[in-house]
């Protein structure tokens, strides 16, 4: 009897932080997928000298087929149309990071906005990664 109550202590200690080490990894699926996208901006800039698509022939990152911006359990997209010479990018979570979302524009301004989910803040200025993080 005595052997069942310690390994259900354990476990209630256990799984959360499990859960929560879980959920990090996911996270920076999103903040990985945001940072390449952000890139991919960056270079049709360089190559159209604006944000936004040039016709139909240079198409914006922003505008490829929504299939092929997903990164981890996050859709990529833009928050907006952008414009020639401003852009903001955004991760919104689904599934087990339902509630995170993550945006960051042209010049590298970072948030996170988290909604439901107990325990993790948000934050204007950064991106978040830790349970009970501050910015």
């Amino acid at each position: 009897m005595i052997a069942v109550a310690i390994v259900a202590i354990l476990a209630a200690i256990a799984l959360p932080s499990y859960r929560d080490y879980i959920l990090r990894g996911q996270l920076v699926d999103g903040q990985n997928g945001l940072a390449a996208m952000r890139a991919n901006m960056e270079r049709f800039y360089q190559d159209n000298r604006t944000y936004n698509s040039v016709g139909t022939t240079f198409i914006s990152p922003c505008l490829v087929d929504v299939s092929q911006r997903k990164a981890g359990s996050f859709t990529l997209s833009c928050d907006g149309t952008p414009t020639a010479n401003a852009f903001t990018l955004q991760a919104v979570g689904s599934g087990t990071t339902n509630g995170f979302t993550f945006k960051v524009d042209q010049q590298n301004r970072r948030s996170t906005t988290v909604t439901g989910v107990p325990g993790w803040n948000g934050c204007a200025n950064d991106w978040v990664t830790k349970k009970g993080q501050t910015c």
